[in-house]
């Protein structure tokens, strides 16, 4: 125990003791296969990904020139769709997969589906369009009403082809164009691409040995199977009362939906590798009176306040207030006063892990607190630190533990499920006889890009960008790549990460369409980064990540860690960011366009 633990000897438990366990607990984890231990979602899989929403309408092959294609209709292809209308970017046209605007909240319709982020910092555009959210946290209808709200307002729909995948993505120097190709025979021609098909894009399956023998149901939650289960996104699932049910994976997908499926189910087995943090969501309406008080700025003050939060900034007031910021709240209160004993930096790493001990322990004993049979209570616990998983927040799914027709089947000791029959899961030797599996195993989020899109894409002397990535991720900022001339890409990736994805989207829109417009201004054909000023991104971001390398490398395996590979080699969300956080490097930008030089892009006229 460090000097400083033993001042903090008060609060209840052993630093050392808790670290012991967090390694132990990981270590039982760690698998040699890391992302390959996903199947991709093609060939025999691609059912997977087929719409159970909208009927396929058919349609002839469009054949256009415009000057912006945006790939995806998320929040990402939204924000900059809105962003470039407000910037005098009109001719632009959106493509994506789905039947209408919405992204992950367009798929992700399974009972109960919540963001677990405010919406008042997650919903973007709430000062521009006059909305006030129903609640602190939102749900997904109310969600996706907005992406529509966002789409009408700034007339993106007029531009927008859906039910269509990009297949191909080409780039021609004579014309100095993009040329795109797509499922239905489209052929698309633009002056700039953006690539907005974000992290939460084409669910994964696990590798499961005999994952096709099964002959009963099955579905992804990102594709829930309303026909089957009965019921909408506020549950009902009539359908499941005569049914045994299997769901794989424990994240905030199965966190969410869980309960409703047992409140159906005639038996629910939930097979779990590693347990969420589950906290207190405590949701209410929101007050009128407040909302109608707020000053104009609030929204991006309130989304600033709460990145400073989660990253360890000092602020005078926590905004937000809720799970996400309370370790912080117990650092504070742990933490010195000004004018008090000095602290090295060490000693406020180990205090911020202290705080995150305490609040996790809390995490814990609300597990003790709610269920009711021991053994159960010990295979929910968590035991790593808060943020090396997203957290969840949920009030219904520890008591459904309690239910007599739900069984937990910890699958830790054997990495995961064993295998897949015909007629059900098998752990341990045991097979479990089920009529439907549900795959709640989230999104491609740690493998290449170009599995996560979909599509190849080739630029200037026929390299591909898979080729380029090979050895890693190359970028300018994280928007551009040398050799791929007026090609963006916003989502995740060598730029600041935030837990609000939105506000970094809606920040990265705003700087594409900066860019766009400078390009168009001074009068060249195109833009992209230098080989210098990308090597030298990259270094950036690999010498500031090793603070980020350091902390995940102990975390339990998980797409945040490249599956626990962080360390030896790179990747995962937390291994490409920024790490000083999204308002460090917002200021960056903002620093990097005063200057008005566009340093590091080289245009060609």
């Amino acid at each position: 125990m460090s000097k400083l633990a033993k001042e903090y000897s008060n609060l209840g438990f052993d630093p050392e003791e808790i670290r012991a366990k967090y390694k132990a607990e990981r270590d039982k984890r760690l698998r040699v296969d890391g992302n390959e231990q996903y199947v991709e979602v093609k060939d025999d899989f691609a059912h997977y990904i087929e719409d159970p929403y909208v009927e396929r309408l058919e349609r002839d092959p469009i054949e256009s020139e415009t000057e912006v294609v945006i790939i995806g209709g998320g929040f990402g292809g939204l924000l900059a769709g809105a962003r470039f209308q407000q910037a005098g970017i009109t001719d632009v046209r959106i493509i994506e997969a789905g039947g209408d605007f919405g992204g992950t909240w367009y798929w992700n319709r399974y009972p109960g589906a919540q963001c677990d982020i405010e919406a008042y910092c997650y919903l973007p555009l709430l000062e521009e369009l006059n909305y006030m959210p129903k609640e602190k946290y939102s749900y997904a209808p109310e969600i996706y009403s907005h992406s529509q709200r966002i789409a009408e307002t700034f007339n993106l729909y007029d531009g927008a082809i859906f039910q269509t995948r990009v297949t191909d993505l080409r780039w021609d120097e004579d014309s100095a164009r993009w040329h795109i190709s797509t499922d239905r025979e489209d052929t698309i021609s633009a002056r700039f691409v953006v690539m907005a098909t974000g992290p939460l894009n084409r669910p994964k399956l696990p590798a499961i040995p005999g994952l096709a023998d099964f002959e009963g149901h099955t579905f992804h939650t990102s594709r829930w199977d309303y026909e089957y289960t009965g019921g909408d996104h506020n549950g009902n699932l009539t359908g499941l009362e005569d049914k045994r049910v299997a769901v794989i994976g424990t994240g905030a997908t199965t966190i969410q939906s869980v309960p409703y499926v047992a409140k159906h189910a005639k038996q629910l087995y939930l097979f779990q590798r590693t347990p969420s943090s589950v906290d207190l969501r405590g949701n209410k309406p929101t007050d009128e009176e407040w909302f109608e008080s707020l000053e104009p700025g609030w929204q991006k003050a309130r989304r600033q306040n709460f990145d400073a939060m989660v990253t360890g900034q000092p602020v005078e007031q926590d905004l937000v207030n809720d799970g996400w910021t309370e370790i912080f709240r117990l650092f504070a209160s742990m933490a010195p006063k000004p004018g008090e004993a000095e602290v090295s930096m060490d000693e406020m790493v180990e205090l911020v892990e202290l705080a995150d001990m305490r609040k996790m322990n809390g995490i814990r004993e609300r597990v003790n607190e709610i269920v009711e049979d021991d053994s159960t209570a010990e295979v929910l616990k968590p035991w790593y630190r808060q943020f090396c998983k997203r957290p969840t927040f949920n009030d219904e799914y520890l008591p459904t533990f309690n239910r007599p027709n739900v069984s937990l089947i910890d699958t830790s000791d054997e990495q995961g499920v064993e295998r897949i029959t015909s007629k059900g899961v098998v752990v341990g030797g045991v097979e479990y006889e089920v009529d439907c599996i549900i795959y709640a195993t989230g999104f491609e989020v740690g493998t290449s890009y170009t599995r996560r899109a979909g599509y190849e894409i080739t630029g200037r002397d026929g390299r591909t960008l898979s080729e380029y990535w090979g050895e890693g991720l190359k970028t300018f900022h994280g928007y551009s790549i040398n050799g791929f001339p007026n090609c963006f890409q916003v989502g995740l990736g060598q730029n600041g990460f935030s837990a609000n994805l939105t506000a970094v989207l809606d920040d990265q829109a705003q700087h594409v369409s900066y860019l766009i417009n400078e390009i168009r201004s001074r009068g060249a054909r195109y833009a992209e980064p230098t080989e210098e000023a990308e090597a030298g991104w990259v270094e950036t971001i690999r010498s500031l990540a090793a603070v980020n390398i350091a902390f995940f490398d102990a975390c339990t395996p998980g797409y945040y860690n490249n599956e626990g590979k962080i360390a030896t080699e790179g990747g995962g969300i937390q291994g490409e960011s920024y790490a000083p956080g999204a308002n460090a490097f917002n200021a960056l930008l903002t620093t990097w366009r005063e200057a008005g030089e566009l340093e590091g892009l080289d245009l060609t006229y």
